[in-house]
């Protein structure tokens, strides 16, 4: 193989290098940010089945698959200084191992894998092999996570001793993600609260900085079943009489989705035109022969739509996720309690009460968007310029979710899904 420069080695005399593993809704995500900055990043490479996808990434060359672009590699040398893996859950390990023992600094989504072996696995080679890793754990980058953080630091809350956090997924995103979507069921991806909450565990323990310990979860699959069809009611939307009274109608999502957003997500993984326009006779033609259009009661779905994680972390601190299916689709809401004051947190602003002079404040990072389509509150964006600065001075202290942090949060979620199925307390292994 030729010569190379080592992907940890700074390179701040040119744009960093980077190539795309999977380019869907994340990948395309993370390269809209290179491409708005060809000053700091360049996009070298993508590797995608789908030619679409390739075309719609912009990058300079590309690769039918990952085995492609290595296969590249093997003969050419680095093509990249680093590449994001973003392809789905159940493909990770085996292309984030490859790139990482090729020399490649690599940023790959969550979770890491949908087992806990298969996490070990991954975390053990990549940290053997020395290169930088980031994990995107996006919710770690945001402006309001670094004004709780600020909060926390700064003493007013006094010694904490417990969190209440609040997933709110949403009705029609669940829906969307985790009835129709390819999050619905577990052999496809991975259950609820690693495809969904491991972000959650994750924030938790970041912003408290305690690592959980223990914990006990409830939760199961309550709503989206056969027996709670309503009557009349028919398999698919476009043919259903009561699909007009059903609040997770098919037609009432994405039409009206279709007129605001020209085609973008959420109806570019219905008409499978995320990389190019959709019209309202491909949608229908979209709802009336594929998955979406499915009524949400007589799908193939299995993971749960509601779960509760009670947890300790260290030095005693107590704390609640709760997700739930059944909510508007917003921010996370959370808040901290301590012996001096409490936070209540909305994602967007923080509000303080000082218990010492009863004052209460509020601090704001201003608006800014709750999922996926709208940048997870500037999370996508900051995640992707600290791995590309950490590429470009050497400073890996820029990427905030390494592999050993992003370890613990998998494992907190494997324990909460035993603890889930067989009504144990489950303690958290700290490796």
């Amino acid at each position: 193989m030729p010569e190379t420069p080592s992907a940890t080695t700074p390179r701040a005399d040119r744009p960093v290098r980077v190539a795309l593993i999977g380019a869907g809704n994340r990948g395309l995500t993370y390269a809209g940010w290179i491409h708005q900055h060809p000053d700091r990043a360049r996009l070298v490479a993508v590797a995608d089945p789908d030619a679409g996808a390739r075309a719609a990434s912009r990058a300079e060359t590309s690769f039918a698959g990952w085995r492609e672009f290595m296969a590249a590699t093997e003969r050419e040398g680095r093509l990249a200084d680093g590449v994001i893996v973003a392809t789905q859950d159940r493909e990770h390990v085996e292309p984030v191992l490859a790139l990482a023992r090729a020399g490649y600094a690599v940023m790959t989504e969550k979770p890491l894998a949908p087992t806990e072996d298969e996490c070990r696995t991954l975390v053990e080679g990549v940290e053997a092999t020395g290169v930088p890793f980031a994990v995107c754990h996006v919710m770690r980058y945001t402006p309001y996570t670094d004004l709780v953080r600020e909060v926390v630091a700064e003493g007013v809350l006094g010694t904490l001793t417990g969190v209440e956090h609040l997933e709110p997924v949403g009705w029609w995103h669940f829906a969307h993600s985790y009835v129709r979507g390819p999050w619905r069921r577990e052999d496809l991806s991975s259950p609820m609260i690693l495809a969904k909450s491991s972000h959650d565990l994750d924030w938790i323990a970041y912003v408290t900085g305690r690592r959980i310990e223990s914990l006990v979860s409830f939760g199961e699959l309550t709503h989206f079943r056969p027996e709670n069809a309503p009557e009349g009611s028919t398999d698919t939307c476009l043919t259903c009489p009561v699909e007009k009274s059903c609040p997770y109608s098919a037609p009432k999502l994405y039409y009206p989705a279709l007129r605001a957003t020209g085609g973008a997500w959420p109806v570019g993984h219905v008409t499978s035109a995320a990389h190019g326009p959709a019209d309202e006779a491909v949608l229908t033609e979209a709802l009336r022969t594929g998955p979406y259009g499915r009524c949400v009661y007589r799908s193939d779905n299995d993971v749960a739509d509601h779960q509760v994680v009670a947890m300790r972390l260290g030095g005693g601190l107590t704390a609640t996720l709760t997700m739930s299916a059944f909510t508007e689709q917003t921010h996370r809401q959370t808040r901290l309690f301590g012996s001096h004051g409490w936070l209540r947190g909305d994602g967007e602003q923080v509000t303080v009460h000082d218990f010492r002079d009863d004052t209460v404040t509020v601090r704001t990072t201003g608006p800014s968007g709750s999922n996926a389509a709208d940048g997870h509150g500037g999370g996508d964006t900051a995640l992707t310029e600290a791995f590309v600065t950490a590429l470009a001075t050497g400073d890996r202290s820029h990427i905030r979710s390494g592999p050993a942090e992003s370890l613990g949060s998998h494992l907190a979620a494997f324990a909460a899904e035993r603890s889930r199925r067989n009504g144990t307390v489950e303690t958290v292994p700290p490796r």
